[in-house]
């Protein structure tokens, strides 16, 4: 009765497809190197399909969202745009789907397509620059403004440990965001799924104002952490594990941070908490969005913890994502290797 039933060491396979692993993995090594090198598309360093959705939806989007309409009305109205955008960008992984089935017999457009889901190296150029601008204390509009279109976060607004905590922020959002939960998606669903959910996240960052939208942005930030929320767990794990490798880093403490009141799902959540204990900082904190939005994001960090950044913790964030992002890819291949073991 059961002889056809698989294996505890096979039943991963009923969850994603492990020969979509390869393509993930050199997806996200393309973007990483080709983002190091290029920087931002637009002065944004969110994944293209983010991008596309401000392109697209955003300038509608800002005319549905009405400040005298009611809760329930916004939320309505959100609704609307999410299924269309939704839609769209499944049926757009479709056709690249059909493409590589017809098109790609070495999985070449199979690893563009899934690099326009990954923000990449991107994030780290922004990062760098920060870092070097901290450094000689010369924060021109080229250091923060990438920054600002990425986060959507209005940096004329606070001072340099303001900026300096954004960015940090970034790091840990992008890699769960940016990275985990796009390539996750990608192993279970193929690009069709890649896309939808890159679509959702794309809205959520657009609309969803770190939760504290006046209800536009309440749906697609809903969806998409029902989405979002397992890769979310996954990339939090990680970020603990990569404090083992990055010095000055706590293991204890970022693992102590899961019992502890830590950053909203919409705020960054659980990566971002995971950083800021690891590296006892303190982040987050009140802002105000590039549209004039009062952001009334919860200080994160362990008690006692400076929120006064200075460039060293900005350092050792990007070595803590570096770390992060290592053991996602090592991750990735073990699993790869593992089902070509057990299917041998």
């Amino acid at each position: 009765m059961f002889e056809n039933l698989p294996s505890l060491t096979q039943i991963h396979t009923l969850i994603f497809d492990p020969d979509r692993i390869p393509y993930a993995v050199i997806a996200i090594l393309l973007t990483l190197v080709v983002g190091v090198i290029t920087g931002p598309r637009m002065g944004n360093a969110n994944p293209m399909i983010w991008i596309w959705i401000d392109s697209l939806f955003g300038w509608i989007g800002d005319r549905l969202d009405k400040k005298e309409r009611s809760v329930g009305d916004l939320a309505f109205r959100g609704f609307i745009l999410m299924v269309v955008a939704f839609s769209a960008f499944v049926g757009l992984g479709e056709i690249c789907y059909q493409i590589t089935l017809r098109q790609d017999p070495y999985g070449i457009f199979d690893v563009v397509f899934i690099s326009l889901a990954l923000s990449g190296g991107s994030v780290w150029f922004v990062l760098l620059r920060l870092y070097f601008a901290l450094g000689e204390k010369k924060l021109g509009q080229g250091a923060y403004l990438p920054i600002a279109r990425t986060s959507r976060i209005n940096l004329n607004t606070t001072d340099d440990y303001g900026i300096t905590r954004v960015g940090m922020a970034m790091a840990a959002r992008s890699f769960d965001k940016g990275m985990v939960a796009p390539v996750i998606w990608y192993l279970i669903g193929g690009l069709p799924a890649l896309f939808g959910y890159a679509a959702l996240a794309g809205l959520a960052w657009r609309f969803g104002k770190d939760g504290f939208s006046k209800g536009f942005g309440n749906v697609p930030l809903a969806i998409e952490r029902l989405a979002g929320a397992v890769p979310s767990l996954v990339a939090a794990i990680f970020m603990s594990l990569a404090s083992i490798l990055t010095p000055t880093a706590t293991i204890f403490k970022s693992l102590l941070s899961w019992a502890k009141k830590g950053a909203s799902y919409a705020q960054g959540g659980l990566p971002l908490t995971a950083m800021s204990w690891a590296l006892e900082v303190t982040l987050g904190g009140p802002a105000k969005d590039i549209n004039g939005s009062t952001i009334k994001s919860a200080w994160i960090g362990p008690k006692g913890a400076t929120a006064k950044i200075e460039p060293n913790h900005l350092r050792r964030a990007m070595y803590l994502n570096l770390m992060a992002q290592l053991l996602f890819i090592a991750a990735l291949l073990v699993a790869y290797l593992w089902s070509s073991y057990i299917n041998t």
